[in-house]
């Protein structure tokens, strides 16, 4: 009876410490945005995302303009996007790339304990999701950019999709995991 409670005590552990990185909240969006773009940011952010600093020639070439409390997301399609947001406890190390057109990162500091994604350029709420305060590190995975026809309007067929995973980390500076080349 012994060795089958500390098998069964064994197997318990494991098994919980397979799933290293446990999905704490994962939300679909579905919406319409302009101007290849849409924002995720802490609720009541000053970042200004009309100045020239936020979507440089390096922004919008890496697809993600950073400023304080507010990312740009660039996109492939010109209307409606598509995609899910997952707040993970740390990042998802095993990435297969084949699966994605364009991978980036880069950091913002939610002050508020509310990160918002919001549309382009009417910057209608779109989504709401509490968070604690701090920094964190937000992944954009663009998926599917061949359906795209035209991508300066919108269209049906666009299917385009966005998964964007969040964790905590101090790091705050853009990079590319997988450039997207235009052909």
């Amino acid at each position: 009876m012994r060795k089958l409670i500390l098998l069964l005590l064994a197997y318990i552990l494991f098994s919980c410490s397979i799933n290293k990185n446990e999905k704490m909240n994962k939300t679909q969006f579905n919406f319409y945005t302009e101007y290849n773009q849409f924002y995720i940011e802490d609720k009541g952010s000053n970042g200004d995302t009309g100045s020239a600093e936020f979507w440089s020639e390096e922004a919008i070439i890496n697809r993600l303009a950073l400023d304080d409390g507010i990312i740009g997301v660039g996109t492939q399609s010109y209307g409606n996007i598509k995609g899910e947001i997952t707040i993970l406890d740390k990042p998802t190390t095993d990435i297969n790339f084949d699966l994605y057109d364009h991978i980036v990162e880069g950091g913002i500091n939610i002050k508020s304990g509310e990160l918002q994604i919001l549309n382009c350029p009417d910057n209608n709420l779109e989504l709401s999701i509490k968070v604690e305060c701090g920094k964190y590190r937000v992944r954009v995975y663009g998926l599917n950019f061949s359906s795209v026809k035209e991508t300066d309007l919108a269209h049906d067929s666009d299917n385009d999709f966005y998964k964007i995973e969040i964790w905590k980390s101090e790091d705050m500076q853009r990079k590319v995991l997988k450039q997207w080349e235009d052909n």
